[in-house]
């Protein structure tokens, strides 16, 4: 009788941690340029405050300042990638900016350097693992220019030059 309740009780312990350890796990987006190259990757780690680690590690983007957002589906099969549809938006109005806003897909806009890196980090506490993972998943678009953080629906951050699938880190 002993060792069934040792067997059990170590599965009634174990269960808990590979729940936790799968939730952990993620997802992550290989973001490619118009040109089909590559030009870095986007984590998102889940945190124990519910809200959602967004890390961008890029290169080989135009210096200045882009609109960076998660969008609706996960296809960049399309030439200009608006096979990956808009923003997630959920119930809310695009930016910071307007009320109503932000929509959750919505993100600072990133500073790429003269040797055209961005490596950066947010928080995003309106994602949820639903949006990223609903039947026809969600992307990561890097945008030409600067989202106003008004502008409906998407902040006038102009045409895509970078796309990226997310799928479940491995």
């Amino acid at each position: 009788m002993k060792p069934t309740l040792l067997a059990a009780a170590t599965a009634l312990v174990a269960l808990p941690a590979l729940a936790a350890e799968h939730e952990m796990s993620g997802y992550e987006a290989d973001v490619r340029g118009l040109d089909g190259q590559d030009h870095g990757t986007v984590t998102l780690q889940p945190t124990a405050s519910g809200q959602w680690l967004v890390t961008l590690d890029l290169f080989g983007v135009p210096s200045g300042e882009h609109g960076v957002h998660f969008h609706e589906t996960g296809d960049c099969s399309a030439a200009d990638f608006t096979s990956a549809g808009g923003h997630i938006a959920g119930d809310a109005d695009h930016g910071v900016m307007a009320e109503g806003g932000p929509h959750p897909g919505d993100l600072p806009n990133a500073m790429a350097g003269e040797n055209g890196v961005i490596q950066v980090e947010y928080f995003n506490e309106r994602i949820t693992e639903d949006m990223l993972a609903d039947e026809d998943g969600a992307a990561f678009i890097v945008h030409q220019g600067v989202d106003d953080y008004e502008s409906q629906p998407s902040g006038a951050a102009g045409d895509r030059i970078a796309c990226g699938e997310i799928v479940a880190a491995e």
